[in-house]
């Protein structure tokens, strides 16, 4: 006997899967219409290769595979296309994606279609493309393409292949009903794997809660040495890291696979598929699933076409909406509620729940966690569920992960277990989905980095292959006037530089230009001078006059520009005046060297002027005075304008710009007043 191991936690909801196992398994038929998804398994959707339109027949490939994590999807029964267009599928959101709608003529012609006659004589590597042609992925838990998990990983060595019987979620009978009425199937399906993965070991694990199954399946696998393994039942045994440790006592590291343990594990669905293709040339079209619930009169298990819609299935089943307030794809612990009973059937669904309200009432509202730790020894694999919980709350991702958040399977045994009824596992689901967000933005942004450095360099690149040209032309240049130089006997041409030779033909260019217009005079520079200056005088006396009437902080370097600019038109002036009486006819001695009119600024500074002379004779007492009279009528001006601003309400910035300049002026009459005491006094 094999030795049985346990896995942490695991709790033992009611079974609840005697009310769907009345009946052997049941034909739902063909519905009048048919959704097939595109995106049926983990991976890459499918890509239509079928035109709306188009006859296809039953078994016919109407999408290819996408990718290498990727199964192409066939027609699951003849008809016409009616629509390829988004649909609502299975999925907790409510999800929509591209399907291909098949409008079934009732006829069920098969494409013609043959298996292997001797498997055993193909290599793994052409059983596995027979497996990838007819669309098989797993069909117990998240559909992941089968060819993919069973190819050989390097550096890894499977010594054990699992078939998975356990079917431990409530409710759902499907896999125990496919042992009852097909062990042979299951076995051969087996064998199939057997040969592609080479174990040492076949096991195919069955909870003891299934005896009927149990028994076919020991019956069927006399003689071929895979061994049936019972093991207590408990939830979630089925669980594909927590099969492996019960079968062998090995545990699947934080982030790793099962072939890191030399495992790889199927579902016994899965397994029949695989016998269908390569016996049979069968595609994947159709699965067993329950049906059941309080609110159908005739659960059951069915063989039912992918594509039929959900509504097909109740109504076989003799649903009652009065008694019904929601419906649930899987099982009452790992499945989700439909939000339109018109989805279809997929690869993955193997459990259609109508519960009525007693049976499956809404949970209570969430209360405050009262840290009893029931969930983390309930918890399956050995995580802190009441820790995540806040990490999920806080949107703390980074220890999400540090904590192992995606070795949660989902099971919600945290959640049943939880007297708070927290919906723990919705938080982890939520959580996964904001991480995985994250990474996907992530490896954009380094995408985009990477092009944009790489554009960089392209443009440095470019750039240098510029510069490589150019010194390439240079150098050929330099080389022809060598040879140019030779032939015509001048060394010193040996020596030249083309670039310099061109530059130095443009100066000589642009100096016959200047000899042909005449030039520039000296004079003409010194009356040009002259003229300059004299604008410039002009406009510095305009503001030193305007800053007088304005009582300005600035007349002093306003006065001192005056006067620097006045010293360099006297000097322009008296340098026009000695070059006119070095030519050889001067102006007359009645005529001055520059006779103009004068201006309005020369009027200005003429005033300025006698006014310094005037202001130069008066006394240091008057100086006083006049100096205090002038900043009394500047601070007069300045309160009036800050009681304006105040009364106005403008910008405080500026009414404390303006009392700033106030309490200045004020200080600086102060102070002004004081000398004027210190220099009247005797």
């Amino acid at each position: 006997m094999r030795k049985i191991f346990d896995f942490h936690g695991g709790i033992h909801p009611p079974e609840n899967k005697q009310q769907s196992l009345g009946e052997p398994i049941r034909d739902a038929g063909i519905p009048a219409q048919l959704v097939v998804p595109l995106s049926q398994h983990i991976g890459a959707p499918s890509s239509p290769i079928v035109a709306v339109g188009d006859r296809v027949l039953k078994g016919q490939v109407i999408a290819e595979a996408a990718g290498f994590v990727s199964v192409p999807q066939h027609a699951p029964s003849s008809g016409t296309v009616a629509a390829i267009e988004e649909r609502p599928i299975p999925h907790p959101s409510g999800f929509h994606a591209l399907c291909i709608v098949i409008d079934c003529d009732g006829r069920d012609e098969w494409l013609p279609h043959r298996g292997l006659e001797n498997y055993e004589g193909e290599s793994p590597s052409d059983l596995l493309e027979h497996i990838r042609e007819a669309g098989i992925a797993g069909m117990g838990g998240a559909g992941f393409p089968s060819a993919v998990k069973l190819k050989e990983k390097p550096g890894a060595s499977i010594d054990t292949l699992i078939i998975n019987g356990t079917e431990c979620e409530p409710y759902i009978t499907a896999d125990d009903a496919l042992m009852r009425e097909h062990a042979a199937e299951i076995v051969a399906g087996a064998e199939i794997l057997r040969h592609i993965v080479g174990p040492k070991n076949t096991l195919i694990g069955v909870e003891d809660n299934k005896p009927e199954g149990i028994a076919a399946l020991q019956a069927a696998a006399e003689g071929t040495g895979i061994e049936i393994v019972v093991f207590p039942t408990k939830y979630p045994s089925g669980g594909e890291k927590q099969l492996i440790e019960i079968l062998t006592g090995r545990q699947v590291p934080s982030g790793g696979l099962p072939a890191d343990v030399g495992v790889v594990c199927q579902n016994v669905g899965t397994a029949v598929a695989v016998y269908d293709a390569i016996v049979h040339g069968r595609p994947l079209i159709s699965r067993i699933t329950t049906i059941t619930g309080e609110a159908v009169s005739r659960p059951g298990n069915y063989r039912v076409l992918l594509g039929s819609p959900m509504q097909h299935l109740l109504d076989l089943a003799g649903f009652d909406p009065a008694r019904n307030q929601r419906l649930v794809m899987g099982g009452p612990m790992m499945g989700f509620t439909l939000t339109d009973s018109a989805v279809p059937v997929v690869k993955t669904t193997n459990c259609l729940l109508a519960p009525s309200a007693e049976e499956l009432p809404a949970p209570p509202p969430a209360q405050a966690c009262i840290r009893c730790g029931l969930c983390a020894e309930a918890c399956p694999a050995s995580l802190l569920p009441q820790q995540l919980f806040w990490f999920a709350r806080g949107k703390e991702y980074d220890k999400l992960e540090e904590h192992n958040l995606f070795d949660c399977i989902e099971c919600g045994a945290c959640s049943w277990a939880c007297p708070s009824h927290i919906p723990l596992v919705q938080y982890y689901r939520a959580s996964k989905a904001d991480i995985l967000q994250q990474r996907r933005d992530h490896e954009k942004s380094e995408q985009s980095r990477i092009r944009f450095e790489a554009r960089q360099e392209r443009l440095a690149r470019e750039e240098a292959e510029k510069e490589a040209k150019r010194l390439a032309r240079k150098k050929a240049a330099e080389l022809r006037a060598q040879q140019q130089a030779a032939e015509s006997g001048d060394d010193s041409g040996a020596e030249v530089d083309p670039i310099q030779a061109a530059i130095e033909r443009a100066k000589a260019k642009k100096a016959a230009q200047q000899q042909a217009a005449g030039g520039e005079s000296e004079q003409d520079k010194l009356e040009k001078a002259v003229a300059s200056t004299r604008k410039r005088l002009d406009t510095a006396s305009a503001k030193l006059e305007q800053a007088r009437a304005e009582g300005s902080d600035l007349i002093d370097a306003l006065q001192s520009g005056v006067d620097k600019t006045r010293a360099k038109l006297e000097a322009a002036e008296k340098a026009l005046a000695e070059h006119l009486a070095s030519q050889d006819n001067p102006p007359p001695a009645s005529e001055p060297a520059v006779a103009k009119p004068r201006s309005a600024a020369e009027i200005a500074i003429a005033k300025a002027k006698a006014a310094r002379a005037a202001e130069a004779d008066l006394s240091p007492q008057e100086k006083a005075r006049k100096q205090l009279d002038s900043l009394r009528q500047r601070l007069d001006k300045s309160e009036q304008r800050l009681a304006q601003s105040r009364e106005a309400g403008e910008d405080e910035k500026i009414v404390e710009a303006l009392a700033a300049t106030v309490q200045r002026l004020k200080e600086k009459i102060s102070a002004l007043e004081s000398e004027a005491e210190k220099v009247e006094s005797p």
